[in-house]
């Protein structure tokens, strides 16, 4: 019994100690400016209309717009740490799971290494070599399973730090958009609106239009389609601070 355990467990510390692809940077840069952006000029919008006709509204308009702005910054940093971390503990909570069945249950999962041999197109005594092969290899059959049965992919355990302050930083990036132009302008609130959503249509089209260029898609389709779920997320706040304060004639 403790030489099996300690075979996987210089199984596991061999796998940990690889340099695994991460998720990539552009996603978590995305993620972060995209909802800070959003959220923020969202916030901003309603805060304006719901000031408008008070002595001095730019001043609560900047207030609500930083505030919103550092708030994001760390709600998004701990989301993506806390959910980075969770993808990293139910990986490895299958990896032990299928440990246990590779010793508890290994003709099933033989069976199993089979199905995924048969679907890369593996037929009769090449099947069979190949399948030899795999299951003669408790790591390879290990990733085999977790890769092509799971559909899971392991993750670096100081990917939760960086997507962590990536996505923080990048929705700061964002959510200061929407508010340079009120910084710019000053106290005229009607201008500061419109300029504001040029500004941050413009800002998510480019992000959109990154994106495709980075990855794959048309680059203007990807452009307008993120701006568009962006604006209209973000004028729904405004509609609902709008109402709230009594509509045009408050």
């Amino acid at each position: 019994m403790s030489t099996r355990f300690a075979f996987w467990r210089k199984i596991e510390e061999d796998a940990l100690a690889e340099k695994h692809a991460q998720p990539g940077l552009l996603s978590d840069f995305i993620l972060g400016s995209q909802d800070g952006l959003v959220n923020v000029l969202g916030v901003i919008l309603g805060v304006a209309v719901a000031s408008r006709n008070l002595a001095n509204p730019l001043t609560i308009i900047l207030a609500g717009g930083l505030a919103a702005t550092f708030a994001e910054s760390i709600s998004m940093g701990a989301v993506a740490y806390t959910s980075t971390l969770a993808r990293r503990d139910h990986y490895l909570s299958e990896v032990e799971r299928e440990k246990r069945e590779m010793v508890e249950l290994p003709d099933q999962e033989r069976e199993e290494v089979r199905e995924i041999l048969e679907r890369w197109d593996f037929h009769g005594p090449e099947l069979d070599d190949m399948l030899e092969r795999i299951v003669s290899k408790p790591k390879a059959w290990l990733e085999l399973m977790m890769s092509h049965e799971l559909n899971l992919a392991p993750v670096d355990p100081t990917q939760a730090r960086k997507s962590a302050v990536l996505v923080g930083f990048a929705a700061i990036v964002g959510s200061l958009i929407p508010l340079i132009p009120f910084l710019v302008i000053g106290a005229n609130i009607l201008l500061g609106i419109t300029l504001s959503l040029g500004v941050s249509t413009a800002a998510l089209f480019v992000i959109g239009w990154w994106k495709a260029r980075t990855t794959i898609g048309g680059a203007g389709r990807s452009g307008v389609q993120m701006a568009v779920i962006g604006i209209a997320s973000a004028i729904a706040g405004f509609g609902i601070a709008y109402l709230v304060s009594g509509g045009a004639g408050a």
